[in-house]
């Protein structure tokens, strides 16, 4: 049976404990046994974490020690899948650069703030993580990322060139979803999910579960 370890805490606006029990219910369904803990302690334990199939962190605009930092990435590096979304993965631990390494980019910005109506295109070259899945639109945070350049970009989104000093360098295409080897462990990131309702829509929600599953699989 796949373990999984979901981390959940931090700032409370992206419903960490809602979105951890969201994620529970799907890995629960698909087969999963899944542990939730509101503590970053939880990382502590490193020979633990090595015995897992999936670590997913649920914290945004935390701290943590570097010790629990070295941790996860051991246990990546050694096969263990680590997935997530938004804020909760790539707005985490906003001064820890390893953590930034490890998952392959981190939030600056989000322009227009909640509400901005904008598209997800995918790439055309295939990859079960988003076959058969076409572009939609959604209504939310439009994450602006720095963005590691080893990351391989499933989908993206277009900037517009509106209000604000960005605004002077055109518009761009900025990545939504990406994966990244750390290791022997597959990394995926979905830049989605401000909450459970973002989250909990059909599309969104085949998108996050393939790419659990896809981590969960290892090499």
């Amino acid at each position: 049976m796949p373990t999984a370890l979901i981390v959940q805490g931090g700032w409370e606006g992206h419903q960490p404990k809602e979105v951890a029990a969201l994620f529970r219910k799907w890995l629960e369904e698909d087969g999963f046994d899944v542990e939730v803990s509101d503590t970053l302690e939880a990382f502590r334990d490193i020979e633990k974490l090595k015995q897992l199939s999936l670590i997913i962190p649920i914290w945004t605009m935390g701290t943590i020690d570097q010790t629990l930092v070295e941790h996860v990435s051991m246990a990546v590096q050694s096969g263990v899948g680590l997935a997530g979304c938004h804020g909760g993965m790539c707005d985490a631990f906003r001064d820890n650069v390893d953590w930034q390494f490890m998952t392959g980019g981190n939030w600056v910005a989000h322009p227009g703030n909640d509400g901005v109506e904008y598209t997800i295109h995918f790439k055309t070259a295939s990859s079960p993580l988003t076959d058969g899945i076409e572009d939609f639109t959604v209504k939310t945070e439009q994450y602006y990322l720095h963005v590691d350049p080893v990351v391989e970009v499933l989908a993206t989104t277009r900037f517009k060139a509106e209000s604000g000093p960005h605004a002077a360098n055109g518009e761009v295409d900025m990545p939504v979803i990406w994966t990244k080897r750390w290791g022997k462990g597959r990394v995926y990131y979905n830049s989605l999910g401000h909450n459970v309702s973002v989250l909990d829509q059909p599309i969104v929600k085949e998108l996050m579960k393939r790419g659990f599953h896809w981590c969960s699989a290892g090499e």
